[in-house]
């Protein structure tokens, strides 16, 4: 009986054997790495990776310890490969698939390899974005403003931008539906005069007004707080006018308003331009980030970082690169004048006689 159960059972098990399919594993495949950083001369590297040579280099220095691996086992991706391929990524907002063929990776290593060197850089924000404390960086703010049309003690000009991402889900999704209809995070910046950022908040969705947003930041509370004693931020309409903030005036009716209105403008701008500069160098910002939101979140900051970085070393903006085609973007609709603000608060009424005791006691004595 027992033999009986044997030979039944070795039967069944051939039988199964026959039709039953193994799955095969795939052979690993090492891709081939360029050394792009030297294959390049400097004028085609900038135009891929968005950066010169030398500042590759010397933000790899303050990065690479972060970037390296345990041990070259396994074929270990280099610190230099990691930084490249992320710079690649913000360079054309490829897919991951793309970004891995280039660099010669796998697609989970990309991934992870771009939110790793994203986090690295993003790390250094303390370090290159710093709103003036010192009186002395104070002061210094305030000149260069002033050499642009003469409007006095400007701290800064602050406006919000958005950046496109991807719907991110769930029920809360639509609260990142913005005015025009896709996706984006709101983000509020505070420029300097050479356009660099010198705060910036970004974590807002994109349904949230610009007011909303400063009502709610740390900066609105230290210039309550009289930290920053009589500097002033230069906003626009969208913002209410406070003893600290001066937007423009809506119906200017005399040769002084108007030389009142002319003077801010032209002081803000460098809050629009930096949009313009930090959008068209890394066109990932403008073509939309489709990653998660925590991964956007950090991505809108290490390039933010990186945008200062460039600004401090004096480096323009490179050729738009053949191969990435840019939408157009917020800023220049909004300099052609197909958009227009909504002033949602014309101030209050500290805010708007502090507004109209600088137009009579300081710029009709420039008339």
């Amino acid at each position: 009986m027992q033999r009986l159960r044997r030979i039944i059972y070795e039967s069944d098990s051939d039988d199964d054997s026959e039709n039953e399919n193994y799955a095969v594993r795939r052979p690993r495949w090492i891709k081939e790495r360029n050394d792009h950083f030297n294959n390049y001369d400097d004028e085609d590297f900038r135009i891929r990776f968005r950066l010169s040579k030398v500042a590759t280099y010397n933000l790899l220095v303050k990065i690479e310890n972060r970037l390296e691996f345990i041990s070259e086992r396994n074929q270990s991706v280099s610190p230099v490969n990691q930084l490249l391929a992320t710079l690649r990524f913000y360079a054309t907002n490829n897919t991951q698939l793309t970004i891995g063929d280039f660099s010669g990776l796998s697609v989970p290593t990309a991934h992870r390899i771009i939110h790793r060197v994203s986090a690295a850089i993003a790390s250094l924000h303390h370090e290159y974005i710093k709103f003036p404390n010192t009186q002395q960086e104070i002061r210094q703010n305030q000149q260069e403003f002033y050499r642009l049309a003469r409007f006095p003690r400007v701290i800064g000009a602050m406006d919000c931008t958005h950046i496109r991402i991807s719907s991110p889900g769930g029920e809360q999704a639509e609260l990142f539906r913005n005015r025009k209809g896709y996706f984006s995070i709101n983000v509020q910046t505070i420029c300097n005069a050479n356009l660099e950022i010198i705060d910036i908040v970004a974590r807002w969705p994109g349904s949230a007004h610009d007011s909303l947003i400063f009502n709610n930041c740390c900066r609105k509370a230290k210039f309550e707080a009289g930290e920053y004693g009589e500097g002033i931020l230069l906003v626009d309409g969208g913002y209410a006018a406070t003893f600290y903030s001066m937007p423009p005036l809506e119906n200017p009716r005399t040769p002084v308003e108007h030389l009142y209105n002319e003077s801010q403008i032209r002081t803000r701008n460098p809050v629009e331009r930096s949009y313009g500069v930090w959008k068209r160098r890394f066109p990932a910002l403008s073509l939309g980030l489709r990653v998660k939101l925590n991964k956007a979140l950090v991505i809108i900051m290490a390039t933010a970082v990186l945008h200062n970085i460039l600004r401090q070393r004096g480096e323009a903006v490179p050729p738009d690169d053949p191969e990435v085609e840019l939408p157009a973007p917020w800023e220049v609709l909004l300099q052609n004048g197909q958009i227009r603000y909504e002033n949602e608060d014309s101030g209050t009424p500290r805010g708007n006689r502090a507004r109209e005791l600088l137009i009579n006691n300081y710029f009709r004595n420039l008339m």
